[in-house]
C-alpha cells in the first residue's frame, strides 16, 4: 500500500513538474519533446502501480494455498506411517502365529507316536492348531486389507507432494515476475 501511494505520489509531482515546465517554457519545439517523455513516464508508473496491486493478494493466496497443502501432506505422511507401523505389526503377530501353529503341529505330531504322556490330549491340541488356522486366515485377510490401504495413502503423498511442488513453482514464479526490472 505504501508503494503505491508513494508511486502516485511521484505521479503527481511528475505532472505538477511538467504543468510547471510547460508554464514556464516558451511554446515551441523543446515543450513538444518533453510531453512526449513525461506521457512515457505516467504511463509506466501506472503500469507499475497496477502490477504491484495485483501481485500482493495473488502471493498471500499462494502462500495460503502452500501452507493448506503442506498440512495435507503432513496429514497423508501421518497416515502412511500408522499404517506401514499397523502392517509390520501385523506381519510380526503373522509370524508368531504361525511358529506356534507349527510348534503346536509338530507336538500332535509327537504325540501319535507316543503312548501316554502329561500335559493336554492330542485332541485339545488339534483344536488350538484349528484356532491358530482361523486366526492366521482372520490375520491374512487383515494384512491385505492394511497393505492395501498403505499402498493407498503412499500413492495420497505422492500426489500431495507433486501438488506442493506445482504451487511452490507458482510463487517461484510470482517471485520472478515482482523483481524490478534492470
Amino acid at each position: 500500500m505504501a508503494r503505491t501511494t508513494g508511486a502516485l505520489s511521484a505521479a503527481v509531482v511528475l505532472l505538477a513538474g511538467w504543468t510547471v515546465v510547460r508554464a514556464q517554457a516558451p511554446a515551441g519545439a523543446g515543450a513538444a519533446d518533453i510531453m512526449p517523455a513525461l506521457l512515457e513516464e505516467v504511463r509506466g508508473l501506472r503500469q507499475a502501480m497496477e502490477r504491484m496491486s495485483s501481485a500482493g493478494p495473488r502471493v498471500q493466496l499462494a502462500l495460503g494455498r502452500l501452507q493448506l497443502q503442506e498440512q495435507r501432506i503432513n496429514n497423508a505422511v501421518k497416515r502412511a506411517d500408522d499404517s506401514r507401523n499397523r502392517l509390520a505389526q501385523l506381519q510380526r503377530e503373522q509370524t508368531d502365529l504361525q511358529q506356534q501353529m507349527q510348534e503346536l503341529e509338530k507336538e500332535l505330531r509327537e504325540r501319535g507316536t507316543r503312548v501316554g504322556g502329561d500335559g493336554p490330549s492330542s485332541e485339545e491340541i488339534a483344536g488350538i492348531v484349528q484356532h491358530h488356522k482361523r486366526q492366521l486366515a482372520n490375520h491374512a485377510a487383515e494384512l491385505q486389507r492394511v497393505a492395501a490401504e498403505e499402498a493407498t495413502y503412499a500413492t495420497e503423498v505422492t500426489a500431495e507432494q507433486t501438488r506442493w511442488t506445482e504451487i511452490n513453482q507458482r510463487l517461484e514464479e510470482l517471485e520472478r515476475a515482482l523483481r524490478p526490472l534492470k
